[in-house]
């Protein structure tokens, strides 16, 4: 699209998120004139602020909560994976219309193909339910997983979590030792130091654990969160979050651009602003 040049993200709040860092690294490393903005948008204005991307001639946009399902409904029309989640994290220009992707799913298991993890032919239990949780799902049954076990506290979150992949079930907490891959896909540990957690901050019972887990943790502040590092002492291969963010930014400018970035400049500038912080 030669008129724009302009990205941005929506959501509230959007003060402490790092995409801004992440796409202007990537825009240039790509080498485009491109920019990459956060807007605050209130709650319920979803609608307002895809009508100010068509009027302004906004480029690309990210969406961030609480606006995925509302602009879902103001989009012209949908990819698969955000129409069967109901939910949108990117929208892009396809001639005059805008379409709606989401790529939290893809870039999930792009996250893991970068770490040498096919998830095709594998047995996965998901910790969680919420709009994390649902992306991975609907992800993990598009790539080839054989078994989803969800493990959520609240058992219709659950049920309905399960209906986006014909492999997945709802779970109970034993379901995780037989696992191959195991997720946390809450927000459990987030911002908590390991020096000081408790075990409240667990997803699961470390023990349930196993070393011959892969252990991915979708919290990526910290880095290594007291779950992960539990998991490593057992002798599971560990998998932080940040790798999803990178990624789904990367499937994000992908679409903008008609070009792919370089994940591993992205994950550089986000690990400098986690670390200035």
């Amino acid at each position: 699209m030669t008129w724009g040049s302009l990205a941005a993200l929506i959501g509230s709040p959007v003060d402490h998120s790092l995409s801004p860092a992440i796409h202007r690294a990537g825009f240039e490393e790509a080498g485009v004139d491109w920019s990459y903005v956060a807007f605050k948008v209130a709650p319920g204005r979803a609608e307002d602020a895809i009508h100010a991307m068509r009027v302004l001639g906004i480029a690309g946009l990210s969406v961030t909560m609480p606006h995925k399902a509302d602009v879902a409904a103001a989009v012209d029309r949908l990819e698969p994976a955000a129409r069967a989640l109901h939910s949108v994290n990117t929208v892009s220009w396809e001639g005059d219309d805008l379409v709606g992707s989401s790529t939290d799913g893809a870039g999930f298991v792009a996250a893991l193909n970068e770490e040498g993890v096919d998830v095709a032919g594998t047995r996965v239990a998901v910790i969680g339910a919420g709009g994390a949780a649902r992306s991975v799902i609907d992800a993990l049954g598009r790539a080839g997983a054989i078994e989803i076990s969800i493990v959520n506290r609240t058992q219709d979150r659950a049920e309905s979590a399960a209906t986006l992949a014909g492999v997945a079930s709802v779970g109970i907490a034993s379901d995780i030792g037989q696992a191959d891959i195991v997720v946390n896909a809450t927000s459990i540990g987030m911002g908590v130091s390991p020096a000081t957690a408790t075990g409240n901050d667990f997803p699961c019972d470390p023990s349930l654990l196993r070393g011959n887990h892969v252990v991915v943790d979708l919290v990526y502040h910290p880095l290594r969160t007291s779950w992960l590092s539990e998991a490593a002492d057992l002798g599971a291969r560990t998998i932080d979050g940040l790798g999803m963010l990178i990624q789904q930014a990367v499937l994000q400018q992908e679409r903008w651009l008609g070009v792919r970035p370089d994940a591993s400049v992205m994950r550089i500038a986000a690990e400098a602003e986690l670390g200035s912080r």
